[in-house]
């Protein structure tokens, strides 16, 4: 078992505030758009408000999983020069707008959401 296998599942549903709520989806939702630049800025900003531990931990496993699927596109970039790059990177793209659309109606909800593969680099 690696470390990243620890990772606690979160709690099914919180109570979190709908301001907390939308700055998750926020954090999902800007993911698709800037990757990880988005997810970084309030996982920063919220990180150290213990009131808003709902928002830290949905920005944090926005971020992580942009940092997955950045290593992937890379991984495609470089795999380009034979051709498997080039038909992998529209499907790692799907993938990041799928996850990233499900994540964000899940925190919406107040429920915290697990990306299914997401390399857990910030802690």
């Amino acid at each position: 078992m690696s470390e990243f296998d620890n990772v606690p599942p979160p709690p099914a549903t919180t109570n979190a505030p709908a301001d907390q709520r939308t700055m998750a989806l926020a954090a999902h939702l800007l993911g698709i758009f800037t990757w990880f630049i988005g997810p970084l800025i309030i996982w920063l900003i919220n990180k150290d408000d213990a009131s808003k531990a709902f928002v830290t931990d949905q920005a944090k496993e926005a971020l992580n999983f942009q940092i997955t699927i950045t290593i992937a596109m890379l991984i495609c970039i470089i795999l380009a020069i034979v051709i498997i790059g080039g038909i992998l990177a529209p499907i790692v793209g799907l993938l990041n707008l799928v996850f990233c659309i499900i994540a964000a109606v899940k925190a919406n909800n107040g429920e915290a959401y697990r990306y299914p593969f997401a390399l857990r680099l910030v802690k």
